[in-house]
Parts: structure tokens; sequence; C-alpha cells
């Protein structure tokens, strides 16, 4: 293959692109994973912060009965796996899953290591640092959001809540999203960044050569073709060169102007030797 000008020429190219594209692949999809996770995260808070909103009224209102149903009913829309409200010692008090209300949340969890890693649990989060993804019981993986609910004037003002002014949590909304159809997105994304990229890989390639072939290793294979015939034909039967690329067709020119001379010369050489042997 390195034999010739053709594999000498090509399979560096080749490889040169092909590097180039994975690379270009590579960092491309890690760009778009990067912000479509970041969206879902997005998407998630946002929820989690529409659940607080529309259950802010009951809760001052202290209407368990419909902050059971609205946790139930959001609990039972496609893609969450759990949606609970668990006070500041860690016990669920509300759930979409009736068998976890009431009881008492492990801080080591996933939900709560974030907050409970040092001494004093952190009151404040970024929405990035709120959101965590694992494997749940049914080995499913899932997209968390903690959303702390703060206590504010209008909580411990209210008359029948007892929240002293200085607790400054009152609770915690835990909800939680499945990533298959995160994960159905991203192997979309996938498999068509793969399809361009091998498009783009075997177009580059091909015009690559297509632009060689026809600039580069046809006018070369002609002139070698010339200069075979050349060699094989007769003395004084010197031919003009085809017609080719301007680079090339110097090489031709320079070729046929130095077999003419060389021609010239033969002839004044055996002219030489015919008058030398004719007899005085």
């Amino acid at each position: 293959m390195f034999k010739t000008l053709a594999g000498r020429a090509l399979v560096p190219v080749g490889i040169a692109v092909t590097g180039f594209v994975i690379v270009c692949y590579l960092l491309l999809y890690s760009a778009v994973k990067n912000e479509v996770n970041r969206d879902a995260v997005q998407h998630a808070t946002n929820l989690a912060d529409t659940i607080l909103k529309s259950t802010r009224y009951t809760m001052l209102k202290d209407d368990r009965e419909t902050l059971n149903t609205v946790v139930f009913n959001i609990g039972e829309q496609k893609g969450v796996e759990h949606v609970r409200i668990f006070n500041k010692k860690g016990i669920v008090n509300l759930s979409a899953k009736r068998e976890e209300v009431n009881q008492q949340v492990d801080k080591k969890e996933e939900g709560c290591i974030t907050c409970h890693r040092g001494d004093v649990p952190i009151t404040t989060l970024g929405s990035m640092q709120q959101a965590r993804i694992f494997k749940n019981a049914n080995n499913k993986e899932v997209m968390a959001i903690t959303a702390p609910i703060y206590n504010e004037p209008e909580c411990y003002n209210a008359a029948c809540h007892f929240h002293p002014p200085a607790q400054k949590v009152l609770g915690i909304l835990d909800i939680g999203l499945a990533q298959d159809s995160l994960h159905k997105t991203l192997a979309t994304i996938r498999n068509l960044m793969i399809v361009f990229s091998l498009m783009t890989l075997i177009l580059t390639v091909g015009g690559v050569s297509a632009l060689l072939r026809r600039s580069v290793f046809l006018p070369m294979r002609q002139l070698s073709e010339y200069i075979t015939e050349e060699k094989n034909a007769a003395a004084g039967h010197l031919t003009q060169p085809p017609r080719l690329p301007q680079d090339i067709d110097k090489i031709a020119t320079s070729y046929y102007n130095l077999r003419l001379k060389l021609s010239k010369s033969d002839q004044e050489l055996n002219e030489l030797r015919k008058d030398k042997a004719k007899p005085e």
C-alpha cells in the first residue's frame, strides 16, 4: 500500500481526517450531553418549585387531605418515580407511596447525604447540587431533586403552625424522575451524530481522493506512460508530451527537451564516428 504514491498520499490523509472527526464527535457529544443533562435538571427543579407553589396554600391551611391528594396524583404521572415530603427530623409526612408515610429517612441516603455530610446541615443548595442520579431499589436509574421548604413569615405567623421563627427549614420535598426518556434522547442524538460523522468522514476522504486522483494521480500516470513510451521509442522519433497540469507539465517538458538534446548529441556522435571511419 505504501509503495505507491496513492497509498502514501491517501493513507495519512485518511488517518488524519478520521482522528479529527473522532475528536470532534467526542467533544460535541460531550457538550450536547452536558446541555441535555442541565436541561433535565432545570426541568426537574422547575417541577419541584411548581409543586411547592401549588401546595403552599394548602400547607398554610394545614389541609392534609388535599396535600395527600396532590402528592399522590403527582406520583401517578408517567416518569415520576417518587414524591415525598419529610420534616426536619427525617420523618416522611407525605408520600405518593403510602408505605413510606411516617417512616424515618436514612440521612446517608442519596437524598440526604449532600446536606448532612457535615456536623451542621446545609440549608441552601444550588440547583445542580440539589440534583443527584442514583439507582433505586428496582435497579432503575433515577434523577432526584431535593427542594427545602423554608420557614417564611407566613408560616411561623400562621395561627395553625407552631414553628419558631429561628427554624430555617420546615421540611424537604424530594421528587425523583426516571431517566429512561433522557437515555433514549441521548441514544438518538448519539446515533445521529455517529451517522453524521461517518458521512462526513466518507465524503471528506472521498472528496480528497477524487481531487488527488484528478489533479495528481492521473497526470502522474500519464507522465509515467509517456516517459516509458519515449524510452522504448526508436531514436529520432520523439513526440510532444501530453497536456498536463502546470507543475507536472514542466516535468514532462523538461524531460522532452532533455531527450531532444540527447538525441541531437547522439546524432552528432554518430556523424563524428562516420567521419573517422572514412578512409583518408
